[in-house]
């Protein structure tokens, strides 16, 4: 052997003790090979380097700043767009995730060169006033924050550095379409919300505003802008913003508040262009079921407009009191056929109104007119209140209460069983059967447990 047991064991309390490589030489010096010796020493060496690369190696070394209480508002109100990832070390998803998300932390923002893009990372075992601040209730959860304000719709796509890169792009494109000439503006989406903004230029404090209400609401309005010469007719008393809703013509409201207060024209926009009574979609269905409010749901045909504007109508005449207890959604049924199926009807029985509780389904009764039974004063506030009372559940299972004023599907059978009489004198109510009430078939949409981890199961 070229060292005794005695020279390695003083090698490896020397290495323990120190990790300056000078203290090695003393013992190099003993060999007589030197051959031997650096071959050695060049093995001995290259193993002592990696392990001081390990030792102080950091394997989530990225630019995604980490947000806490005492930074975080700072942060996102100092910078255009953050794209926050809310995890936690032991769920199994946000490990997956992590290095995806560092790996596009330190690409994706430098690419973008005109905007401030920063990815931004929440440990909500540590940071747990800041989870429940922004009510996450599954991890990971992604979401984007503009100029410090919190977007609506988390982002809930691939998750790949590609696919963090494309939706970040689309965030960072300009969502206001400009138009030159105003006649352009009569051919607009006449089914979406729409603000028009008239401007002598894009220099004012008055467009800023405009462009930031834009950027932070492009997700529930589409904007338009008209600037100089061709908006002048519009622009009689100056700089002039004005909100077109759906389906109308020569109704448009006109913001009277001031142009360059943006809290003021953000709470304006906001009102007009996140109606009471929302659409749900394959695309915002996880969305809104996550919101774990009861649907009011109006199923009608996509050409019967005449229906959705009746339940706009009353839904705001009787219901207002209801909003944050309930979602008041309208669907197109030739899309959502499965929900119909699970309720008995079908695209032949178009509209159809119901509440999908998460548990349950309950059908409005219509006596095959939806529009008159609808607009009959307080009835479907009645039934907006039975369902929160339990009597609509109640009903289902027992048949109904001594007086009840809406009738579901099956119902009419089981109160004839209940009322039937016994023969040879007397009267005695027949033994009550349980029925079984159609299941909820839009708790399916909600967050899938194959891709969160979910705080808590409401629905």
């Amino acid at each position: 052997t070229l060292w005794s047991s005695a020279d390695r064991l003083a090698w490896e309390e020397s290495g323990k003790k120190s990790r300056n490589f000078q203290n090695f030489l003393p013992f190099l010096n003993k060999d007589s090979t030197m051959d031997a010796v650096r071959r050695l020493m060049s093995f001995q060496f290259t193993f002592f380097l990696f392990y001081l690369a390990t030792l102080f190696e950091n394997p989530t070394d990225s630019t995604a700043v980490i947000l806490q209480k005492n930074n975080i508002d700072s942060i996102l109100n100092h910078n255009e767009l953050v794209f926050v990832n809310f995890y936690a070390d032991w769920c199994r998803f946000s490990k997956m995730l992590e290095p995806v998300f560092e790996e596009a932390s330190n690409s994706v923002p430098s690419t973008f060169q005109d905007q401030t893009v920063v990815f931004g990372k929440v440990n909500c075992d540590t940071e747990t006033e800041v989870a429940q601040k922004f009510g996450i209730s599954k991890y990971p959860t992604l979401k984007l924050f503009r100029n410090g304000r919190v977007q609506k719709r988390e982002y809930r796509g691939q998750r790949s550095v590609e696919a963090f890169k494309e939706y970040i792009q689309e965030q960072t494109k300009s969502n206001i379409q400009e138009v030159n000439d105003l006649k352009m503006l009569n051919d607009i989406d006449e089914k979406k919300r729409n603000v028009i903004g008239y401007f002598n230029s894009k220099e004012g404090p008055e467009y800023r505003t405009f462009q930031q209400v834009a950027s932070n609401l492009r997700d529930d309005c589409d904007f338009y802008v008209a600037v100089g010469e061709i908006s002048k007719r519009e622009r009689i008393s100056g700089d002039n913003i004005i909100f077109r809703p759906p389906r109308t013509k020569d109704q448009d409201m006109v913001y009277l508040g001031s142009l360059v207060n943006k809290d003021l024209l953000t709470a304006w926009t906001t009102d007009k262009c996140v109606p009471l009574v929302r659409e749900i979609t394959f695309e915002n269905g996880e969305e809104l079921t996550e919101e774990g409010l009861p649907f009011l749901i109006l199923f009608h045909k996509p050409e019967d407009t005449k229906i959705v504007e009746t339940f706009n109508q009353v839904v705001s005449r009787e219901l207002l009191h209801e909003k944050g207890n309930i979602n008041f959604l309208i669907a197109d049924g030739t899309k959502f056929t499965h929900p119909l199926h699970h309720l008995g009807k079908s695209t032949k029985d178009l509209p159809v109104l119901a509440i999908d509780s998460f548990r349950h389904m309950y059908l409005f009764p219509d006596s095959g007119d939806l529009i008159a039974q609808m607009t009959v004063q307080g009835k479907l506030k009645q039934f907006c209140a039975d369902l929160h009372s339990g009597k609509l559940h109640r009903e289902f299972h027992h048949g109904p209460d001594p007086t009840t004023v809406p009738q579901l599907a099956g119902q009419e059978q089981q109160q004839q069983q209940q009322q039937g009489q016994q023969q040879g004198g007397g009267t005695a109510p027949q033994e009550k059967r349980p029925t079984t009430p159609p299941e909820s078939q839009f708790i399916k949409l909600a967050p899938s447990k194959n891709r969160y981890t979910l705080l808590r199961d409401e629905l």
